[in-house]
């Protein structure tokens, strides 16, 4: 008996894996930035603009000259000019609120990592925005002098000015000068003048008297130091700080960032406590991330005023 073919069981539809809507997306359209994340892709080269301007204005003439849409054609040719000049004025809108944006972000920032990272991606985001709005212009204006070549009339837009941008916004600039003033402060311009001497030692490590006769020892040999410590709660680095606040000596505390770094933050920290470039190294006995600073120390040709020994040379 042949089965009737409506009572046969279908397979159950199965929906598209997200990869296989990824894949598809990209065949049909290309790859597409999200509206959120800087654009990678290039801006159009200048010489390539100039002749997509001036095909769209030839094609529309070659078309319609000696047709009955002739004259219309001026209308068009003007037209096609305004389309350009319109989506000026749009991505304009889009790079005034992106400069509100930095601004507010400007006035948000705290230090913390969050609010940097949301700046400098409105920076770029805004510098994808300025290539875009000068690539239009340059598009109008090419535009503008094929319709001029054609109908031996300066074309005019019949609503706002006709403006050409070559420079960055003021917004723009600021941030861009706030983020690079930021960084400095984050290495240097908080760092007060002074020869700076990094100090290393481990928490079990408590000979008060040892620790500050060397500081004051190192501090008679470099009249107006900065210290530089790891700023450990206990401990010989404690010690350090309690005689640099007994003797008046500016401190500079290099604190690991156990939520951005994990195990390694101790590490990561002496790397940036020697990107300061102390021109020595106090070490006292402690753990093998104090020998991880003294050796990445005398590395670097920094010399060490090595107490683990007593010794102190």
């Amino acid at each position: 008996m042949t089965p009737d073919p409506l009572t046969l069981d279908l397979d159950p539809m199965h929906g598209a894996s997200p990869t296989d809507q990824l894949v598809s997306r990209l065949e049909l359209f290309g790859y597409q930035p999200s509206p959120d994340e800087p654009d990678p892709r290039p801006a159009l080269e200048d010489e390539r603009l100039q002749m997509a301007a001036e095909d769209i204005v030839d094609v529309l003439t070659t078309v319609l000259t000696g047709t009955r849409s002739e004259p219309d054609l001026d209308d068009l040719l003007w037209g096609a000019v305004n389309l350009f000049h319109r989506s000026v004025d749009r991505v304009q809108r889009l790079l005034d609120a992106n400069a509100d944006a930095q601004r507010k972000s400007q006035r948000e920032q705290d230090g913390s990592e969050v609010r940097s990272v949301e700046l400098e991606r409105l920076l770029a985001q805004g510098e994808v925005l300025i290539d875009r709005r000068d690539t239009l212009e340059a598009l109008r204006d090419r535009a503008a002098e094929a319709f001029e070549a054609h109908t031996g009339s300066v074309w005019r837009p019949r609503a706002g000015s006709l403006v050409n941008h070559r420079a960055l916004t003021a917004a723009v600039i600021d941030s861009r000068d706030f983020l690079m003033a930021k960084r400095r402060t984050e290495t240097a311009v908080l760092m007060p003048a002074g020869p700076r001497i990094a100090f290393t030692g481990g928490l079990d490590c408590n000979d008060h008297r040892a620790i500050w006769a060397a500081l004051d020892r190192v501090q008679a040999k470099h009249a107006g130091m900065v210290l530089l410590h790891g700023g450990s709660p206990k401990g010989a680095e404690l010690i350090a700080a309690k005689w640099a606040d007994h003797r008046k000596v500016p401190q500079i505390a290099f604190r690991p960032d156990w939520t951005r770094h994990a195990k390694a933050a101790p590490f990561k920290r002496n790397d940036a406590l020697l990107d300061t470039l102390p021109i020595g190294v106090v070490v006292f006995p402690g753990s093998g991330i104090s020998d991880n600073l003294a050796d990445k120390a005398r590395k670097l040709g920094i010399p060490l005023f090595d107490f683990r020994t007593r010794g102190g040379t």
